[in-house]
């Protein structure tokens, strides 16, 4: 059985522990559902994903690049992103981290 809670400090030490580098780790898998903690450090070099995406920041401000739209974000917002849309974090706090969860059909929700 996946585990239901996932507290923000469980999830930042199983980050910590990648010995990777890799500045993102899943926690849960669901049926279509992945969970992921993000937390770029300097610069966020994400690419477009072939799932529809929305992020929950935790900790840390700045400024999202959503296609052709920037908006300013802080702890709690919550951001969407549809599958295939150029999309980063830019101008971020070194504290950013964001729940990150993926779900639906290769190619996003029609």
């Amino acid at each position: 059985m996946a585990e239901f809670r996932i507290t923000v400090a469980d999830a930042l030490q199983r980050l910590s522990e990648r010995k990777d580098g890799k500045r993102f780790v899943e926690l849960l898998q669901h049926g279509t559902l992945s969970v992921e903690i993000y937390a770029p450090r300097g610069r966020d070099a994400q690419t477009p994903h072939t799932r529809d995406e929305a992020y929950i920041v935790v900790q840390g401000s700045g400024h999202f690049i959503n296609g052709s739209e920037r908006h300013p974000f802080g702890p709690g917002d919550f951001l969407f992103v549809p599958a295939g849309v150029e999309h980063r974090f830019v101008d971020f706090t070194d504290d950013l981290a964001v729940w990150v969860i993926f779900y639906g059909p290769e190619g996003g929700e029609a």
